[in-house]
């Protein structure tokens, strides 16, 4: 049995378009296609990882309001390798720092303590956007790539047409329809990259004020704790 693949009977089909186009409009056309296929893993994995996030800070803050005992909450969790448990770490080890002396400074070790769950807020929030600029990238650059492949497609068609001497659609036609298709490549992949990057964008916004909001309240917590010390 013979198999062949014939794409004289739908020369308008996107597999034909791309064959059919210039050489650089083709590379426009597939670069376009790996970026797109790129937003899509990175579309994937950011909401795998966010909605994991959001699932473990709920039941790590449930966890933690409901415990009586901190030092025994550190033991259990406190290394669970979650954005919010990185926070309580951090607040944890700078208390056992500054209270490990005799003396204590107070306005010193509640300064430390928000330095310390502020900068590593920020450092999870840093993790949880590291690939948002992509999408951002693919968002603003994808259309402009694909126009400048289809104005490069219509000025090889015109430059064919002159050759030609042949301004019947029969020949116009498949020229612009392949230049126009690698603009529509581009706006396919631009338009799920911008939705998904202001997605994303305030899910971590919701995700770094949740992280605030938990750190806050261990840092009046551990405030409690250092006005009973003597």
């Amino acid at each position: 049995m013979h198999w062949s693949l014939d794409l004289s009977k739908d020369s308008t089909s996107p597999l034909a378009l791309l064959l059919h186009a210039d050489i650089v409009v083709q590379i426009v056309m597939l670069g376009l296609l790996v970026a797109s296929i790129w937003t899509w893993a990175i579309i994937i994995g950011a909401s795998r990882k966010l909605a994991a996030t959001r699932r473990q800070t709920a039941k790590f803050e449930s966890d933690f309001w409901t415990a009586n005992d901190i030092d025994a909450f550190y033991k259990a969790q406190g290394e669970a390798g979650t954005p919010v448990a990185r926070v309580f770490a951090a607040g944890v080890t700078e208390w056992r720092r500054s209270t490990a002396g005799g003396i204590v400074d107070r306005e010193g070790v509640r300064e430390r303590l928000a330095t310390a769950m502020g900068a590593a807020v920020a450092s999870e929030t840093d993790k949880l956007a590291d690939r948002l600029n992509v999408l951002a990238t693919v968002a603003g650059a994808a259309p402009f790539v694909g126009l400048f492949g289809t104005v490069w497609g219509i000025m090889s068609t015109f430059t064919a047409i002159s050759a030609q001497q042949n301004t019947s659609l029969v020949t116009v036609g498949p020229g612009i329809a392949e230049a126009l298709f690698a603009t529509a490549i581009g706006l396919f992949a631009a338009i799920p990259a911008l939705i998904a990057y202001n997605r994303f964008s305030h899910r971590v916004n919701q995700v770094e004020a949740r992280l605030n909001r938990f750190a806050d309240g261990f840092h009046s917590t551990l405030s409690r704790q250092l006005e009973a010390k003597r």
